[in-house]
């Protein structure tokens, strides 16, 4: 079972800088896709940023300029560099991974992985 966990939200002014970062673990075989999702209070959940293997980006029109996302595979590890943060990024950021998982061994299973979230809060 492969499992995520999430650190570097916390409290931060408006124009601050925060960097999340999410490491994966388990007996994982290839991660496809890593991204970051956020969820304000009374909101639906969305996309900020996903990276594939290859590493080609997708970012919010809303964070485009300001957030950067990167991935180390080596540690299986997604980072997300938010600058310039604004009171409306106020949220909990929830990481996410997609690949295959299991020993070489036996057929592998994909999964799709969810972090507990880390809460980011911007005060203006």
């Amino acid at each position: 079972q492969v499992q995520l966990v999430e650190s570097g939200g916390g409290l931060v002014q408006a124009g601050g800088s925060l960097r999340l970062s999410c490491a994966a673990s388990g007996i994982i075989r290839s991660i496809n896709v890593m991204g970051w999702y956020r969820q304000a209070p009374g909101k639906q959940r969305e996309a900020v940023a996903v990276i594939i293997a290859g590493g080609t980006t997708t970012y919010a029109d809303s964070v485009k300029g300001r957030f950067t996302i990167s991935r180390d595979n080596a540690k299986n590890t997604v980072y997300l560099q938010m600058n310039s943060l604004k009171p409306e990024d106020t949220a909990v950021y929830y990481c996410n991974a997609q690949g295959w998982s299991g020993r070489y061994d036996l057929p592998r299973n994909a999964f799709n992985a969810w972090g507990q979230g880390t809460l980011v809060t911007v005060s203006s």
